[in-house]
């Protein structure tokens, strides 16, 4: 089992960055894939990007390829996501999630979550 805790999140204008970090606690952190998963008020939640168990391999959503970048280090067991340009529409509640199952883009394949955390992108 695996344990998340996401920050990073809060308050930017349009065209500006902010990196999501989500932590995880456990030995076994470099067993798990890893993503990131957004949800907008009253929408269901989406599949943002995912990594690989070394970090070698990323996919992301066509929404977000060339602005956002997740990357992991194994050795903080630490994830994260760095967004740059953002857009109004970025504005979510944005949620690390875990799974052992394989780099995936369906959120119900995720296994562990963690609680979330807010980013809202002023137009």
């Amino acid at each position: 089992q695996v344990q998340l805790v996401e920050s990073g999140g809060g308050l930017v204008q349009a065209g500006g960055s902010l990196r999501l970090s989500c932590a995880a606690s456990g030995r076994t952190f470099s067993e798990y894939y890893m993503g990131w998963i957004r949800q907008a008020p009253g929408k269901e939640r989406v599949f943002v990007a995912a990594i690989s168990l070394s970090g070698g391999s990323t996919y992301y959503a066509d929404s977000v390829k060339g602005r956002f970048t997740i990357s992991r280090d194994n050795a903080k067991n630490t994830v994260y996501l760095q967004m740059n340009s953002l857009k109004f529409e970025d504005t979510a509640v944005y949620y690390c999630a875990a799974n052992k199952g394989g780099i995936t883009s369906r959120p119900p394949s995720y296994d562990y979550w963690g609680q979330g955390t807010q980013v809202t992108v002023s137009s």
